[in-house]
């Protein structure tokens, strides 16, 4: 299964507005393969303000890049992305940007020829109720984003990846997911004399408490992977 993680910066949200940075990053089975496509663009507008003070790219500096426009570059980054499920933060967004871009240019549409798959829809269903940006992400799954002062399309594509991933990887991520209220007590035991040929070895059994805490998180491991390996014993 081939997935390509993307995010894009614009000159601002709305009607009108153009993609002025891509970043991708490529999965392939669940594993990123180091191969990525980024590219700034002259949007052909000026960018807001507001926008600029988020991503911190000016009409000026695109300029003294020397930035491609979005004409120039849809050929690579269709090839890069085509066949491919697209893993996004608030995919409505940036694939409705895509689209605009797309359509000026009389191509078809994003979903016409990628899987689309909305990271941001998955946080609010797997955590209701709770914080779901990006950052609140990598905080929650220990995803390190110290580094992030600025938005930018392929670093959050990065950070993105590896939310994504830890967030769906079955069993491995339950322990990040789960916040325990103590540390576990480990009593000091001198097991040097113990016979276990004739020790009388006490059988606890689970509370109902515990057998019920126990079933939720099998339903979430259910959820989270192909299914908890403990059902099929």
């Amino acid at each position: 299964m081939r997935q390509v993680v993307l995010d894009t910066e614009t000159t601002g949200i709305g009607e009108g507005h153009r993609i002025i940075e891509i970043g991708c990053v490529e999965v392939i089975e669940r594993k990123l393969t180091g191969r990525h496509y980024h590219v700034y663009i002259n949007p052909q507008r000026a960018i807001d303000e507001e926008a600029a003070a988020v991503h911190g790219i000016t009409n000026e500096w695109l300029e003294q890049q020397g930035s491609p426009v979005f004409a120039q570059i849809v050929d690579d980054f269709r090839n890069f992305i085509s066949g491919a499920e697209l893993v996004i933060h608030n995919a409505a967004f940036d694939v409705g940007m895509m689209d605009a871009e797309f359509s000026r240019l009389n191509l078809p549409r994003t979903a016409d020829f990628c899987g689309i798959l909305d990271t941001l829809k998955l946080a609010r269903d797997m955590h209701p109720g709770a914080r779901n940006s990006l950052d609140a992400l990598c905080k929650r799954y220990g995803i390190d984003n110290s580094h992030r002062d600025l938005h930018g399309a392929l670093l959050d594509a990065e950070i993105l990846a590896d939310v994504y991933l830890t967030m769906t990887g079955g069993q491995t991520a339950l322990a990040l997911a789960v916040e325990e209220d103590k540390e576990d007590e480990v009593a000091d035991i001198d097991i040097g004399d113990l016979d276990i040929n004739t020790a009388e070895l006490p059988v606890i059994h689970a509370s109902e408490e515990e057998l019920g805490a126990h079933e939720k998180m099998l339903e979430l491991i259910d959820r989270k992977s192909d299914g908890a390996i403990w059902r099929r014993v």
